[in-house]
């Protein structure tokens, strides 16, 4: 079996190619061992990464593992490439496209400013950073987003003062005051999390991903 590792409408970096890779390692380490749970061969191509596997049924565990950490689709093909006592031998290969985009990322889509909350089995689950509001989008729509601030360059900073609807901040390019519009879920803490958009800083509601990230 063949799991090829893509991405939609880009290339995958080096740092989502190892991610990616590391999580066989997590699913084969998980399963109850097996003679055929192996690594035939593996290796970068055009655009992605291809593993050859030694069972469909790792291949299938591994395709599971890949959507529901970081989204995206599957498609399954199987091919005929011999016959033995009379049956078909197929060679199953998957077809993994990881989005361009990840959970916490800062997105516009429609016009509109999200966060991307989590995936469904069609698609993405949207937060609005304006106002309390969350759609899905299918994976069809999001090819109409566009990555404003990925996760990664997102900052938790400490304001230096706040009222009931701003809080004030060191930008830290500069170490000048910077204030922003306080998120529609802030309680008061002393720190908010806040992303630059287009040249802006924008504070941005919670999401389960961002405890984790710290």
């Amino acid at each position: 079996a063949t799991v090829q590792l893509r991405s939609a409408g880009r290339r995958l970096s080096e740092e989502e190619l190892n991610e990616l890779r590391a999580s066989l390692d997590d699913v084969i380490a998980g399963m109850t061992p097996d003679p055929m749970f192996f690594i035939s061969s593996e290796s970068e191509v055009q655009g992605g990464y291809d593993v050859i596997l030694g069972s469909k049924g790792l291949a299938r565990a591994w395709s599971r593992k890949l959507l529901r950490k970081w989204g995206g689709q599957c498609k399954e093909t199987n091919s005929v490439v011999g016959h033995k006592d009379g049956a078909d031998i197929t060679r199953l290969t998957i077809l993994y496209r990881r989005p361009g985009y990840n959970i916490g990322d800062v997105v516009r889509w429609s016009d509109i400013l999200w966060r991307v909350g989590g995936w469904t089995g069609d698609g993405a689950v949207l937060s609005r950073i304006e106002r309390i509001e969350r759609c899905g989008a299918s994976w069809r729509d999001m090819e109409k987003a566009t990555v404003l601030c990925p996760l990664t360059e997102q900052l938790e900073v400490q304001m230096v003062a706040q009222d009931s609807s701003a809080g004030e901040f060191l930008n830290p390019e500069t170490w000048t005051p910077t204030t922003v519009r306080l998120p529609y879920d802030h309680t008061g803490s002393s720190t908010i999390r806040v992303a630059k958009v287009e040249g802006e800083w924008v504070a941005l509601p919670n999401l389960g991903i961002d405890s984790r990230d710290e």
